[in-house]
């Protein structure tokens, strides 16, 4: 009797892990991220079997946005890599004072791989990635051949705009030991109501006119075209103004550069989210002084959506003929 019941668990195991496999064949798309840890660097490394001498994308930040677009990339033929730089074992806690040698030693790495065309590696980011992913860019325009910035900004912001950060003003980058200029913010501050204007609060940063040329992200570096994308309804920070301050800057050093700055109407700030799915999600949370309040992204859920999926078409045109 042990020995039929024996048989019969055995059996079902094998049933269930011949089930497992079977199913996962039939859903299995080809693309699975390699865990990359090495020489400090941590993230999803994203390619398909069959890609040769393929353009790759750093996608700044990592996370389900970055693995997101590491896999929708690897299934186009081109190949990612999700590069968070906080919260990991072995990276800082808070995003502040990053070192850009951290992205420079990825882009290194990305570079020596054997199905990656080292003269076309781009930089992705979004909001303060997308700062992240421009100034990336313009400090290693030999090792990068292009950006796309999703509701970008025109100028490097110290730490303190974040409020979960410390409260001692620090730039939020660096580069060999030095701070990477930036405007210096106080702390966002409540007011009386449940729903804060970060708006006006980013706005009110770059009337700091005496901070923000020497802020203002070197984008005439940049070896490579440049991709813009911001919503004109964006009520979390003025993407599509710094988006402007982005291309005219281009266009005052005449250098060439191939810039497109893509405004969508009745979009707001998560135009970078899920091309595929639409999101009713229309205001989030932030923590400050140990009480929730509200504030807007912005825009609507169909001009979202249809930003979202204009974007996307977009992003993979120019990789295509980077």
């Amino acid at each position: 009797m042990k020995k039929r019941t024996l048989i019969i668990a055995i059996s079902v195991i094998v049933i269930l892990l011949a089930g497992y496999w079977i199913t996962d064949r039939l859903l299995f798309d080809g693309i699975r991220p390699q865990k990359i840890d090495q020489d400090g660097i941590k993230g999803n490394f994203y390619l398909a079997q069959n890609t040769k001498n393929s353009a790759a994308i750093l996608l700044i930040g990592g996370g389900p946005w970055g693995d997101y677009w590491g896999s929708e990339f690897a299934k186009k033929g081109f190949v990612g890599l999700s590069l968070p730089y906080t919260r990991l074992d072995g990276l800082p806690q808070l995003p502040e004072e990053i070192p850009l040698e951290y992205f420079q030693k990825a882009l290194i790495w990305l570079s020596e791989q054997p199905k990656v065309n080292s003269d076309k590696i781009m930089v992705m980011g979004a909001s303060r990635n997308a700062e992240l992913a421009l100034l990336i860019a313009s400090y290693f325009p030999e090792l990068v051949s292009g950006a796309i910035a999703y509701s970008p900004s025109s100028v490097s912001w110290s730490n303190t705009v974040l409020p979960f950060n410390s409260d001692e003003l620090k730039a939020s980058w660096t580069f060999k030991g030095e701070n990477v200029p930036y405007i210096p913010m106080d702390k966002i501050k409540p007011g009386n109501s449940s729903t804060i204007n970060t708006l006006d609060y980013w706005s009110g940063g770059l009337n700091q006119k005496e901070y923000v040329e020497k802020a203002t992200i070197k984008v005439e570096k940049i070896n490579g075209p440049i991709l813009l994308l911001s919503g004109k309804s964006d009520e979390v920070w003025p993407s599509a103004q710094m988006a402007i301050m982005i291309e005219d800057r281009l266009k005052a050093f005449n250098l060439g550069h191939k810039v497109q700055n893509i405004q969508y109407d009745n979009a707001g700030h998560l135009i970078s989210g899920n091309p595929d799915s639409q999101t009713e999600v229309r205001t989030g949370k932030m923590t400050i002084q140990g009480k929730q309040y509200n504030f807007r992204y912005g825009g609507t859920n169909q001009g979202d959506f249809k930003a979202k999926q204009d974007a996307k078409n977009r992003v993979l045109e120019l990789i295509s003929n980077v």
